[in-house]
């Protein structure tokens, strides 16, 4: 995703408004890049935790959307968030 570049502007006469421009420009500039790096890090982050242990019990502060396999019931379960509650739910 690329966010949008300030307009070019030619033929500032002013060397106020030339250095006006030129700061936000610059402003703008880093801004972007700023956004740009947040959005890459978003982008290549995990949509989803996969645990492991033998009941969901063990698993201290899930996140809903977290995903486990309990081992001893042979069932993946998700952890999700209905309302009020939240709670593993199976998944199989």
């Amino acid at each position: 995703m690329r966010y949008p570049d300030l307009p070019l502007l030619y033929n500032l006469k002013d060397d106020e408004l030339r250095d006006l421009y030129n700061t936000v420009e610059k402003w703008g500039a880093a801004l972007i890049n700023e956004l740009d790096a947040r959005d890459a890090l978003v982008d290549n982050r995990p949509s989803t935790n996969i645990l492991v242990a033998v009941t969901v019990t063990q698993l201290q502060n899930p996140k809903a959307g977290d995903i486990a396999y309990s081992a001893s019931s042979g069932k993946f379960k998700g952890y999700v968030s209905l309302g009020t509650e939240t709670s593993w739910q199976d998944l199989n």
